[in-house]
């Protein structure tokens, strides 16, 4: 092995720094489970901010919605494509 790093266990390496530098990445939390008003179809903006700049829903590892939320998203959306409030692709 090599004993010129420091290793402190096996989840966790030390920087150049001396400090903890952990691997991994941070797990992204649903806004609906936490208290976020719910998707609405009346509601445009925040409809918005869950497809892409072409008209994609964006999936839920991306957003980090749960699936029973990422499924009332995707309701809503379609939902306000119908009424013209969002529109189906932008070209």
């Amino acid at each position: 092995m090599h004993e010129d790093k420091d290793f402190a266990d096996k989840d966790a390496l030390r920087d150049r720094k001396g400090g903890v530098k952990k691997l991994g990445f941070k797990k992204k939390v649903c806004k609906f489970c936490q208290g976020a008003a719910p998707a609405d179809y009346k509601n445009p903006e925040m409809l918005r901010r869950y497809i892409t700049e072409r008209g994609k829903i964006l999936p839920a590892r991306i957003t980090g919605t749960c699936a029973k939320h990422q499924r009332a998203l995707n309701r809503e959306i379609k939902r306000a494509r119908v009424l013209a409030y969002l529109p189906f692709e932008k070209k």
